[in-house]
C-alpha cells in the first residue's frame, strides 16, 4: 500500500484526492498546507489527517503531490524527495527551466520516483493518434496543431493572489491552462524544434498574457500553430489537428472528430507500447467505431487516476514511471521559448 500525502489545498487537490482513493494500493494519508484551515477543509471532506507540521506529515506519506502555486512546485518536491518520498506533480512541473532540471536532478539522486501531471496522454483517443502519428500511419507529418480557446473570468484571476503572476503561476493562458495540449501535441509530433510567437493581455487585468499565437517547427520538419487564450468567450473545447501526407485526425475534447487516412497508400502501424494496450482501429474510422461513447478515459477524473495507478505501479516494480520528470520539461522548454520569441517581436527561437 503507497501511502499519499497531498501538500497545497487549493482548487486542484480535489482531484488527486479522487483519484489516489479510486486506485488499488494506493490510500489516502493526510494532507498540508501552509494554511492548516485549507487543510483542514480537505481533511473533512476526503476523510483523511491533516497535518500542522511537514516533519509529521512526512512521517506518515510514502509519496507527495504537490499541488501548490506552480512557482513553489520545484522547491516542494525537492523537499519532498529529500525527505525520501516519491513526487507527483501538478501541471506545470515548475516555471523555470533551472528549477525544474533542479527538481528532476534531485528526484534522481534521492532515488525516488517523480512525475508531472500530463492525464491527456492516457486518453484512449490521444494514445492512438500518438502511436499512429509515430508509427507513420498518417504517412509524413506535415503539420501539427492545437488550440486552446478557453474562457476565465476576472474573478478567477482575483480568486488567488498568485493567480496570473509571473512569479507564481509562471505565464498566462499557455503556461497555466495550455501546457497540457501543447505537452499533447509535441509529444505527439515528436518534438519542438523552433517557434515565432506573439503574446497579448487583452481582456484581463493580470501580469500574463491571456492570449497567445505561435508558429512552430517540429523536429521533423512538420510546421504548425499553437494557440492559447482565456480570453474567448464563452470558452471552446480544446482542439488538436494532426495532418500528414496520407491522412488527417482532429481530436476535440479527447474525442474523436475526424480519422481519415488513405488505405492504399497508408502504412499500417503498431499501436500501443505496453502501457496501455489499444486494439489497433481501422483506417477510415468514424467518431463510433472509436469507442469514444464508452470510453472511460473521457471522463472527468478518469485519467488523473490512470497516471497515479501508473506511478503506484512504477514503485512497486521500481521503474520509471510512463511520464518522467524529463519528459515533463518538454512543453516546458516550448512555452518559454514562446515567452522568448514574444519579447523579440516574433522572431524565430530555437526550443
Amino acid at each position: 500500500m503507497v501511502r499519499f500525502g497531498i501538500i497545497g489545498c487549493g482548487a486542484i487537490h480535489g482531484t488527486h484526492a479522487d483519484a489516489i482513493k479510486g486506485v488499488e494500493g494506493a490510500q489516502l494519508s493526510g494532507f498540508y498546507d501552509v494554511q492548516f484551515e485549507r487543510a483542514c477543509g480537505a481533511a473533512e471532506k476526503h476523510d483523511a489527517p491533516a497535518f500542522r507540521s511537514l516533519r509529521e506529515f512526512y512521517d506518515n506519506v510514502d509519496a507527495v503531490c504537490v499541488c501548490t502555486p506552480s512557482g513553489l512546485h520545484a522547491k516542494v518536491a525537492i523537499h519532498s524527495a529529500r525527505a525520501g518520498k516519491h513526487v507527483v506533480v501538478e501541471k506545470p512541473v515548475d516555471v523555470t527551466l533551472a528549477a525544474a532540471q533542479r527538481m528532476v536532478a534531485e528526484g534522481r539522486k534521492a532515488g525516488v520516483k517523480l512525475t508531472t501531471i500530463s492525464q491527456h496522454r492516457f486518453s484512449r483517443q490521444m494514445r492512438r493518434l500518438h502511436d499512429a502519428a509515430q508509427a507513420g500511419d498518417l504517412g509524413k507529418l506535415i503539420e501539427g496543431d492545437a488550440y486552446i480557446k478557453w474562457y476565465r473570468t476576472q474573478q478567477y484571476y482575483d480568486s488567488g493572489d498568485w493567480r496570473g503572476t509571473w512569479k507564481l503561476d509562471g505565464g498566462g493562458c499557455l503556461m497555466n491552462q495550455g501546457v497540457h495540449y501543447v505537452d499533447m501535441i509535441q509529444w505527439v509530433m515528436g518534438g519542438v524544434q523552433s517557434v515565432q510567437a506573439q503574446v497579448r493581455t487583452a481582456a484581463h487585468d493580470i501580469e500574463v498574457e491571456d492570449v497567445a499565437t505561435a508558429l512552430v517547427q517540429y523536429r521533423n520538419g512538420a510546421i504548425g500553430v499553437i494557440q492559447g487564450s482565456t480570453s474567448f468567450y464563452p470558452g471552446l473545447a480544446e482542439r488538436v489537428e494532426v495532418h500528414g501526407e496520407h491522412g488527417t485526425v482532429i481530436l476535440e475534447g479527447d474525442k474523436t472528430k475526424v480519422w481519415k487516412v488513405d488505405p492504399e497508400r497508408a502504412k499500417l502501424g503498431k499501436y500501443g507500447d505496453g502501457v496501455m494496450q489499444q486494439p489497433t482501429p481501422s483506417l477510415h474510422m468514424t467518431e463510433s467505431d472509436m469507442g469514444d461513447a464508452d470510453d472511460p478515459t473521457a471522463k472527468w477524473g478518469e485519467q488523473h487516476r490512470l497516471q497515479i495507478e501508473d506511478f503506484v505501479q512504477a514503485i512497486v516494480d521500481d521503474r520509471d514511471p510512463f511520464i518522467t520528470g524529463e519528459m515533463s520539461l518538454e512543453p516546458l522548454k516550448v512555452i518559454l521559448a514562446i515567452y522568448r520569441s514574444a519579447k523579440r517581436n516574433g522572431a524565430r527561437v530555437e526550443v
